[in-house]
């Protein structure tokens, strides 16, 4: 399923109409799908990437995997970059994206030394959970800092798995205060590549970055559709 955040993100935040994709793995044409789509969100998930895609360790009892998931985008996220189609991965896709490109995950961010927890607190209301909790820093010369025109944000937190080595060919866009990345883009891709960790569609109406973002999204989709840069 993909939450109603999202499809409102991209309706109204990128004036764009959202096709949902079904996570049927290698039943899926990718060709066809390329060919079909203007730009690619991948969204946020409770399900996390199964680590023997990265050679992690097993998962701990009780963690939510979805392998249809693994089995669509996987394969997906570097052939469509490579087209040149507008992406933009938040939270599980921002992971997925590290994955696709061959970096590794920390599972329980929370429990290596030196790192912030960045879980939300679930016993309190959405709003709450949602709400800004770091300050992140935006990196000189990215695009993220171009489309928030200042150096750094305050957003939310609601992730267990962060960044442990960053995949080939993405260069770090954000980090939080104590080192995690937050946010990345794919250094040689023809079009928007962009991938962040925390939640720009929750309430994006309400953010000036958030709708400064997925209107950028938006126009580099309008511009893959009509074949200009």
């Amino acid at each position: 399923m993909v939450g109603e955040k999202y499809i409102e993100a991209i309706a109204v935040g990128a004036n764009a109409l959202p096709v949902l994709v079904p996570a049927l793995g290698p039943e899926l044409d990718l060709g066809a799908l390329l060919e079909a789509c203007d730009g690619l969100l991948l969204t946020g998930s409770a399900s996390n990437v199964e680590p023997h895609h990265y050679g992690g360790p097993a998962s701990a009892p009780g963690t939510l995997h979805d392998p249809n998931r693994d089995a669509t985008t996987l394969p997906l996220i570097p052939q469509a970059i490579a087209t040149g189609l507008p992406v933009l991965a938040i939270c599980r896709g921002f992971q997925e994206m590290n994955v696709a490109y061959g970096g590794t995950l920390h599972q329980r961010l929370h429990e290596v030394p030196g790192y912030s927890d960045h879980r939300e607190d679930e016993s309190t209301p959405l709003e709450v959970q949602y709400g800004p909790a770091h300050e992140v820093l935006l990196e000189p010369g990215g695009t993220l800092r171009k489309i928030a025109g200042q150096d750094r944000l305050q957003v939310n937190s609601l992730h267990w798995q962060g960044v442990e080595t960053l995949g080939g060919d993405l260069l770090v866009e954000a980090r939080a205060p104590d080192g995690v990345i937050e946010a990345f883009r794919v250094a040689d891709a023809p079009g928007f590549a962009i991938g962040l960790q925390w939640h720009p569609e929750w309430q994006f109406e309400k953010n000036p970055f958030s709708r400064a973002l997925f209107a950028a999204f938006g126009e580099a989709s309008r511009r893959h559709a009509t074949g200009s840069r």
